[in-house]
């Protein structure tokens, strides 16, 4: 299975940086989430979607955030742009894939980089895209929704977006349990986790879609955190 695994990321990687380039939008929409589907099927991973994901743009997708499956299963259920720290762009062979998704690479830590992010997912959100964004700025255990940073919800009330609240669970499928399988916090590595991925198999990505939102009047903090509760909430139990 691991070959299978390698073989589709390299097709992925070409994907992103040789064909998607040449696509109209939809058209790398849809190469995209069929690689992504096909990448949770060689993994493993069934996707359930719970709720309505959005149709169209301007929408700002908010979500907690537990492994890297996360994306995948985002964008198989849902193609959009993500909001991503830097690195990633560096990544081998994964950094060709976002990059083919149009990601926004972000420095973590810079506040001069913030705000140049927030400004160019205004423009995007204005201009009618999908964007998802991580507020949590890391991967948890899954056992819980982390505190949210709120600077990125900024973008969503300067382009007077709505924002769909998005939670993700990484289950067990015999159990429904929480899996530790995909696990890539603290100075778990990357491959370590895909290969715990791959042997852990039975495995469900369920990604509830919350209803659309305007900010009404609240800032970007009671906004964030309003919607850290309702990702909580929408978690299954």
């Amino acid at each position: 299975m691991a070959w299978r695994v390698s073989t589709h990321l390299l097709w992925g990687a070409a994907l992103g940086r040789l064909l998607v380039p040449r696509l109209s939008k939809r058209q790398r929409d849809e190469r995209l989430q069929g690689w992504a589907r096909e990448m949770l099927k060689r993994l493993g991973v069934e996707l359930k979607i719970v709720g309505a994901p959005v149709q169209a743009g301007p929408m700002l997708l908010v979500s907690n955030h537990v492994s890297w499956v996360d994306i995948v299963a985002l964008y198989a259920a849902r193609p959009c742009r993500f909001v991503s720290k830097s690195d990633v762009e560096h990544w081998p062979l994964v950094g060709a894939v976002a990059a083919g998704c149009d990601t926004l690479f972000m420095r973590r830590g810079s506040r001069r980089d913030a705000m140049r992010i927030v400004h160019r997912m205004t423009q995007a959100l204005k201009a009618g895209d999908i964007l998802t964004v991580f507020p949590e700025g890391t991967t948890s255990d899954g056992s819980s929704v982390l505190p949210f940073h709120s600077s990125l919800i900024q973008a969503a009330i300067s382009a007077d977006a709505p924002v769909q609240a998005t939670a993700l669970q990484i289950l067990d499928s015999k159990s429904g349990e929480t899996s530790q399988a995909v696990s890539y916090i603290g100075d778990e590595s990357l491959v370590g986790s895909i290969w715990r991925t791959l042997c852990a198999r039975q495995l469900c990505a369920v990604v509830t879609f919350g209803a659309p939102q305007l900010a009404a009047g609240r800032d970007r903090r009671a906004w964030a955190e309003d919607l850290r509760r309702e990702i909580a909430a929408m978690r299954q139990p």
